[in-house]
């Protein structure tokens, strides 16, 4: 995950454009809008959060049966740290899919760039129908709160962080490709705040989700109850990370308890289960199946 040999550069710097190509001759194009700063000590191995996820698809790609390509277009958009919100006439044709990260900012936050954010996602989920959206964390919720869900902060101010079991929904088996039998999955999760309710049809909205749209919720978690949303052909979210490593599980808990954000115990404590085998990769696997369309078939 950290050679970034094959990773290129276009366009302005300004902008803030990276690519991590494939060769594949079946491939979708993924553009990563990027909402977080890798810590300095990882920036030299990885570069940024999207080429994390550019080569965690990748690899989820190799390993699928059969291959599945995809390339990463990756966008940094936090405008108050130098990023820019491209608009919906930045993202071309080539585009099929967009992925929005996980960020240190809050999704209910009244800010600038996030406005900006919603705005974009708005305008592409009417103009763009052959796009399909994914979200992680952050993204997850940016996501359902565009479509008219409530995010808001824990109740208590209790973190969900580290290694954390998934109950999953009939549909969430079935996106993961899973028998009846295995109704759980395990990802790393950093997050306090949470999607209240799955977005759903309503009059306000019904630009966005026409009557009858079916909003399903794949899976739920002792702290949150919509760990992930799906809707066939448009949208596949995940509160959890499938891009986290240990070190970088640990490296998130350190900045929280250095800004006082959470209790040192707690988090020694999260950080004792940052090496334990999580599920990301098959996360990844029905991700990419998602964008690739090969998943139409599941409601």
């Amino acid at each position: 995950m950290g050679d970034n040999k094959n990773t290129g550069h276009v366009g302005d710097d300004k902008e803030n454009v990276r690519i991590v190509p494939s060769s594949h001759p079946d491939k979708v194009r993924m553009l990563v809008l990027e909402t977080a700063d890798l810590h300095p000590e990882f920036k030299k191995e990885y570069d940024g959060f999207g080429n994390i996820l550019g080569e965690v698809f990748k690899q989820a790609g190799e390993e699928h049966d059969p291959k599945l390509g995809i390339e990463t277009v990756i966008r940094y958009i936090v405008e108050d740290k130098g990023g820019k919100v491209p608009t919906a006439d930045d993202i071309g044709d080539d585009i099929h899919a967009i992925l929005i990260t996980g960020s240190m900012y809050d999704a209910h936050e009244d800010v600038e760039w996030i406005h900006k954010l919603m705005a974009l996602i708005k305008d592409l989920w009417v103009k763009r129908p052959d796009i399909r959206f994914s979200g992680i964390c952050f993204g997850h919720q940016i996501l359902c709160r565009t479509l008219g869900s409530k995010v808001e902060k824990e109740p208590n101010g209790e973190w969900e962080v580290s290694h954390t079991a998934i109950n999953l929904t009939e549909v969430g088996r079935k996106i993961f490709n899973l028998p009846e039998n295995k109704n759980k999955i395990h990802l790393h999760q950093m997050h306090q705040d949470y999607v209240v309710a799955a977005p759903e049809p309503t009059e306000e909205n019904k630009d966005l989700l026409p009557p009858g749209t079916k909003v399903h919720v794949w899976g739920k978690s002792e702290h949150t109850g919509v760990q992930g949303c799906y809707i066939n052909k448009r949208l596949f979210t995940s509160q959890g990370h499938m891009e986290l490593n240990e070190d970088l599980v640990k490296s998130g808990l350190e900045k929280r308890v250095e800004a006082g954000a959470m209790e040192e115990d707690k988090a020694d404590a999260a950080a004792e289960r940052a090496h334990w085998v999580h599920d990301g990769q098959l996360v990844a696997k029905a991700v990419l199946r998602f964008f690739h369309g090969d998943d139409d078939k599941v409601e």
